[in-house]
């Protein structure tokens, strides 16, 4: 599976495609499922567990994402606009054991779109940053390799569905 990503300072933006094969519908799943969401969203070695899934515009979710060492790092998602299954607008950031922002690097917006195309689906996810040096610093993090790690998972799971 083919997964790629583009920075684009002046924009603010880190975009990330993957094209996969199976129905818009299907694919859907991959964000509409916690089940499912949990087993992508993080690179291989951070994988996440949803704790709260509110899925539903305003609705809110609290993850966490475990590190190889036993490490947790918290996330919190404010879903901004659902409109299934073509496009999941969320508001991202890092928060506290319970799930409430902690501020840290403050917020991302994602925009996740799904597009029918001839071998299935394409999935491609524009975060926005509130300035270049969040930017800035979720680049040295790793956030470009991690969001092609992550994405790099959903065909298997597609697969095994």
């Amino acid at each position: 599976m083919n997964v790629t990503t583009q920075t684009d300072v002046k924009a603010l933006t880190l975009t990330t495609t993957a094209e996969l094969s199976a129905s818009i519908e299907r694919a859907w799943q991959l964000v509409s499922d916690p089940r499912k969401l949990e087993r992508w969203w993080g690179p291989p070695e951070w994988p996440a567990t949803f704790v709260r899934f509110g899925f539903e515009p305003e609705g809110r979710a609290h993850y966490y994402m475990q590190g190889p060492d036993g490490e947790r790092m918290h996330g919190w998602w404010r879903f901004v606009s659902i409109t299934a299954p073509r496009e999941l607008i969320i508001e991202d950031g890092f928060a506290d054991d319970q799930g409430e922002p902690s501020g840290d690097l403050g917020v991302t917006t994602a925009n996740i779109i799904f597009e029918p195309i001839a071998a299935g689906t394409r999935v491609t996810i524009v975060s926005g940053f509130e300035s270049a040096e969040q930017l800035e610093e979720m680049a040295k993090m790793g956030m470009e390799d991690g969001m092609r790690l992550a994405l790099g998972q959903m065909q298997q799971i597609l697969d095994e569905s």
